[in-house]
């Protein structure tokens, strides 16, 4: 890494790319930047300066900050520009030939110390690796969307990630604002894979006759933000399902990633939520917390804390890692341990129990205790 302020190269130039490279840009680093599609790169500056100027407006931003952001901005117009870099993050698509075509044209171009970074959220990073020059210097920075509000970066190394490379990443994210949690290289990283348990649960209650509102109104009561199907109404019925079978295929179509026929009815129908102006709930809102609203919490809840335990158990992050992630990630008012904490191991593990008798002999495995849980 140079001596100076270290150069960031963003590829991709999408809502996300683009984000992230405000978020860069606004911290003083110098940004170079650039997409493979034309009109992507040329109107990139605008967009940017449409976004800080939003700010302003919001009472949020000087017009001198948005000034220095775009300073710090380069939109280059090949890979070539990109040789000062010391990190290059891409925001492509979600494709794994894509990706690693870039990684090899960027070997050719970049020092040897210059670090790459995918922003992927479902390619393995070992995979991305494979067969680069230099595979030490690879891993994964995955942004949340938006990133200029978002605080949490998830940093996925792989096996062999040289530990300087992983230190200089996080080093420079931190600088830029973020809070870096470091995961395993595994299906859904963090928070993706310990979400399912969340949207997952809630589906099963409804598939057992529970309402919509009164899922969602439990888990209000709870403390939560948003209830998880009016969180699927907000991020996509679509989404959701391809995130779940995405994770399902993964994890060897184990039953605690089961895509639920309520989701999938959803979908079919059209009703992805407020993108289309009907979800599980949207456009109404939950109405009052049913009686056993607490039991609905736990029951939830106690999925939560057992995907936790069994991505703890398979190594390469912490309890602590996993709870700021899942606060940071999904806006819950605690993480995974913290609501263990909460309830007690007893209940939880009671709680489990029971779900697993009255479950499907197929389903039964979905409520297994994770080591470390039971």
């Amino acid at each position: 890494m140079t001596a100076a302020a270290p150069t960031i190269g963003i590829i991709g130039l999408g809502t996300m790319g683009l984000g992230i490279a405000q978020v860069y840009a606004a911290a003083g680093f110098p940004v170079i930047a650039t997409d493979a599609h034309a009109p992507a790169r040329e109107t990139a500056r605008a967009r940017m300066a449409d976004a800080l100027n939003a700010r302003i407006t919001a009472g949020k931003l000087s017009e001198a900050a948005r000034d220095a952001t775009l300073s710090h901005l380069t939109i280059a117009e090949t890979l070539a520009e990109f040789t000062p870099c010391d990190l290059v993050i891409e925001a492509i698509v979600e494709r794994l030939d894509a990706k690693k075509s870039l990684f090899r044209s960027l070997e050719t171009i970049l020092s040897p110390a210059s670090i790459l970074a995918t922003n992927t959220s479902s390619i393995p990073v070992r995979e991305i690796a494979a067969g680069l020059a230099h595979p030490d210097r690879v891993l994964a920075l995955h942004f949340f969307n938006p990133p200029t509000a978002m605080k949490l970066v998830e940093l996925a190394p792989h096996a062999t990630t040289a530990t300087k490379h992983i230190n200089i990443a996080r080093q420079i994210t931190e600088k830029a604002g973020k809070t870096v949690i470091e995961c395993p290289d595994r299906p859904g990283f963090i928070v993706n894979r310990c979400a399912r348990p969340f949207y997952g649960e809630a589906l099963a209650l409804l598939s057992e006759g529970r309402s919509a509102s009164d899922i969602d109104a439990a888990m209000l009561a709870a403390g939560y933000r948003l209830g998880p199907l009016s969180l699927i109404d907000l991020i996509g019925a679509d989404i959701n399902l391809a995130a779940t079978r995405g994770l399902q295929a993964a994890m060897a179509n184990h039953p605690r990633y089961h895509v639920f026929p309520a989701l999938e009815a959803q979908v079919a129908a059209g009703h992805l939520g407020r993108k289309s102006g009907q979800g599980f709930l949207h456009p109404t809102t939950p109405g009052p917390a049913p009686a056993d609203a607490a039991q609905i919490a736990l029951r939830i809840e106690a999925t939560l804390i057992n995907e936790a335990h069994w991505l703890l158990s398979e190594g390469g992050t912490t309890a602590a890692g996993i709870d700021t992630a899942m606060k940071l990630g999904l806006n819950f008012p605690r993480g995974p341990f913290e609501a263990l904490a909460l309830h007690g191991r007893p209940a939880v593990l009671t709680t489990l129990s029971a779900l697993q008798a009255a479950a499907p002999q197929a389903m039964k495995d979905r409520y297994t205790p994770a080591p470390g849980l039971a």
